[in-house]
């Protein structure tokens, strides 16, 4: 490995993939999406949004990256000048996504100011394969081509494994990966293979290809059976507050994944949008929401959130509670109910907890209190060992 490497990377996925190499000390600078594994967010910023994108809507963002894209203009700000000053030898970028990330004339433009110019890999994946070349491609670029095998391996091995413990499911379920909500976009690239690997369908999505705007006449016509809402670049939590868009939409509450309670926001960021490593945890995370009675999930509490009840109906406070949380926090939301997938602290069980759609406490809030039952690392107890540990407290 070069002793002078010197890494700039303005891909979210592109800084997850260097510190999963073990070049975190290697990295000088970043974008200011790059916030995984956590310590990179010390890392200096030398790209930013050219649109202040907090302050806007699902749809005022459509419109105004729209227009920026018809005109030609930028979507992100290189800070040049910071740039130079880092002195990069290798920059990571892409030319997949003009909305992801500075993309082709944009790096070219800022190459001329530099000298002498650094070295350029482009990441450009549209398949969970051409996710694993990027990587390859990283490690022969830095001397950690070995480490890069490495990392490809243990995610086959891993999605493998999925794959053989969904084939024995029963059914695939039709599903609906919704990749932004107002307007509404399907999936595109590598999520259809990650559906598919996970033991479901969704004929909406585009394999390999840019995700689209969508009818929701088509959405109603699929009937998914699942729903995930992934809007591109959310968090969790901002995830479950886009779901309310969609309750407008004439035949939401007929569909059967929302008739049957299996409408689910998820982490969009952490193991979706990115095209790196932790797209292995997507997968499993997706395999798990389809069939959870075949693969359970270990992963961090803020992966997905389970979407009950009507939604678009307007309520003070709901409880919101992410898997692993020991204890209710209270929202504002305009969405009515939410569960959540808990493991019992007793048997291990993964069961629902939280209030079922049209109710407003949980199945277990008029049940005798038995003690503590958890600590802060656990959850709840399922229903049966709720009744048991209830049962040998004895009458009165």
């Amino acid at each position: 490995m070069n002793k002078d490497l010197r890494i700039v990377s303005f891909l979210p996925a592109a800084t997850e993939m260097v510190c999963a190499l073990g070049l975190g000390d290697r990295l000088v600078g970043i974008s200011h999406e790059c916030d995984y594994p956590p310590e990179v967010r010390a890392k200096p910023v030398v790209v930013r949004p050219a649109l202040d994108l907090e302050k806007m809507s699902l749809h005022e963002i459509d419109v105004a990256v729209s227009a920026r894209l018809r005109t030609g203009a930028s979507l992100y700000q290189i800070d040049e000048q910071r740039l130079r000053e880092l002195a990069p030898t290798l920059i990571l970028t892409q030319n997949l996504c003009q909305v992801c990330a500075p993309s082709g004339n944009e790096v070219s433009q800022v190459l001329k100011t530099m000298s002498p110019p650094p070295e350029i890999l482009w990441l450009t994946p549209r398949s969970l394969e051409g996710v694993n070349e990027n990587l390859r491609e990283l490690g022969r670029a830095t001397g950690r081509a070995e480490a890069a095998e490495a990392l490809i391996a243990s995610g086959h091995g891993r999605l493998e494994k999925i794959s053989a413990l969904t084939c024995r499911a029963t059914t695939r379920p039709r599903v609906f990966c919704l990749e932004w909500v107002d307007p509404l976009y399907c999936s595109g690239h590598w999520v259809s293979e990650m559906v598919e690997l996970a033991g479901g369908e969704d004929e909406l999505s585009r394999r390999g290809t840019d995700s689209v705007r969508i009818a929701w006449v088509d959405v109603v016509k699929w009937a998914p059976e699942i729903l995930v809402v992934m809007p591109c670049g959310f968090s969790l939590r901002k995830a479950v507050e886009q779901v309310k868009h969609l309750g407008a939409h004439p035949g939401w509450s007929d569909l059967p994944a929302v008739r049957n309670g299996r409408v689910f926001a998820v982490n969009a960021n952490a193991y979706f949008a990115r095209p790196g490593p932790r797209l292995v945890d997507g997968t499993e995370l997706l395999a798990h929401l389809f069939h959870p009675d075949l693969i359970g999930w270990a992963g961090p509490g803020d992966a997905f959130e389970r979407i009950r009840g009507r939604v678009g109906c307007p309520q003070p406070t709901v409880d919101f509670r992410p898997v692993g949380a020991t204890g209710p926090t209270q929202m504002s939301s305009d969405h009515i109910q939410s569960s959540c997938t808990k493991r019992c602290s007793r048997c291990g069980t993964e069961f629902l907890c939280g209030p079922a759609a049209g109710q407003e406490n949980c199945w277990c809030d008029d049940l005798p209190p038995v003690g503590p039952v958890a600590g802060g690392d656990h959850d709840c107890m399922c229903p049966s060992c709720l009744r048991a540990a209830i049962a040998k407290l004895g009458p009165g």
